[in-house]
């Protein structure tokens, strides 16, 4: 883990650990890889498989691994060798050996219980290389490194929420089918699904963001609420993977109410679709260490500099929506002054948070 000394240590050492990160990064991306073709039933999502086109993907594999052998040798030529580099290595060489990038795909595609090692993989690499450089070139702190404070525990969270996503699916999603069944009609199904698809879109992200904002401020104001939205708050670097240090009970409360809306009233699959990368994209960027403004956007919809203010150690309270600023401005909670941007983000009262995912999982159900 980086910390405070790092900016006093050399040069070569502080490249080496990059390096070696990345390394790490690659082959285990490409160690993953291989044993999602090994195992597809089990570490696959059954709605991508028919979509992967695997000449692409094999070819994307192979210049993993090279990219990850290739930086893990770099590392250890620096200066004597240390763990991330010879890492790195060890799991491109272990990928190669179970099959590479040629690796047949084996086992019945079967429907069951999966790991989302896919998509974790998917969005790792995708996000790394969409945010580390617009970060890296359009910093709104530049002395704040990829490899941050705490890094390791946010890289955890990012595991977590994407490797075990059919558990999620079935913790946000299966309450409002069984609780709000009742309230489906064909009728309005049918009238809303004859709506154009870009019309469902935008009502969609009305109608979630509007309940997010309701069940956002209840967790900031009810207080055995708060113990588990803290775990978000309570990191004090802002960048694209701070985002996702969520509580597990955090994800699954306000998930499950804000797809309520999209269940009862029967919005298409392609419009859901659109909108749950849209949001995916959006709930990272708007946590991002980039100094972009937007211009007049901002007014409109919701980007970093208006949701760094939401993170600010002060003042607290701001800027519930995630989505649309307009419905901070008509419940009075907006909060946007000029270009100005929090000059510290965190926990007020200086209140911690303990180090590391487990300890911050517990702490929300101890007894307070």
């Amino acid at each position: 883990m980086v910390d405070a000394t790092e900016s006093k240590t050399p040069h070569w050492r502080r490249k080496r650990y990059v390096m070696g990160a990345v390394s790490v990064l690659l082959g285990a991306s490409g160690f993953g890889a291989v044993l999602c073709f090994h195992f597809p039933a089990l570490l696959t999502m059954p709605e991508l498989r028919a979509i992967y086109p695997l000449a692409y993907v094999r070819a994307l594999l192979h210049m993993v691994l090279i990219g990850g052998f290739v930086l893990g040798a770099l590392s250890l030529t620096l200066k004597p060798a240390r763990g991330l580099g010879i890492a790195g290595i060890i799991l491109v060489l272990a990928a190669v050996a179970l099959g590479g990038s040629q690796v047949p795909v084996e086992g019945e595609l079967e429907s069951g219980p999966y790991f989302g090692l896919d998509w974790l993989l998917l969005n790792i690499l995708g996000f790394s290389l969409l945010f580390i450089p617009l970060e890296k070139y359009f910093p709104l702190r530049p002395d704040q490194r990829v490899f941050r404070q705490r890094w390791r525990t946010d890289l955890a969270y990012f595991f977590v929420s994407h490797l075990f996503v059919q558990a999620l699916t079935i913790m946000t999603m299966r309450p409002a089918m069984v609780l709000f069944d009742w309230a489906r009609s064909p009728a309005l199904h049918d009238w809303i699904g004859s709506q154009p698809a870009l019309l469902q879109f935008f009502e969609i992200l009305l109608l979630t963001d509007l309940v997010q904002y309701a069940v956002h401020r209840a967790f900031h104001h009810v207080p055995w609420l708060w113990r588990f939205h803290a775990v978000h708050h309570s990191a004090e670097s802002m960048d694209w993977i701070a985002g996702s240090r969520l509580h597990l009970v955090d994800i699954a409360v306000t998930r499950a109410l804000s797809y309520v809306p999209i269940y009862v009233l029967g919005f298409s699959e392609g419009p859901f679709f659109a909108y749950a990368a849209f949001v995916s994209i959006q709930a990272t960027f708007i946590h991002a260490n980039v100094r972009f403004t937007f211009g007049p956007l901002r007014y409109f919809l919701a980007t970093p500099q208006y949701h760094h203010w939401h993170h600010a150690v002060e003042p607290v309270d701001k800027n519930f929506a995630v989505h649309l600023p307009i419905l901070d401005k008509l419940f009075g909670t907006y909060y946007l002054p000029g270009k100005a941007w929090p000059k510290a983000y965190g926990l007020a009262g200086g209140n911690k948070m303990p180090r590391g995912y487990l300890a911050q999982f517990i702490q929300p159900l101890r007894r307070h």
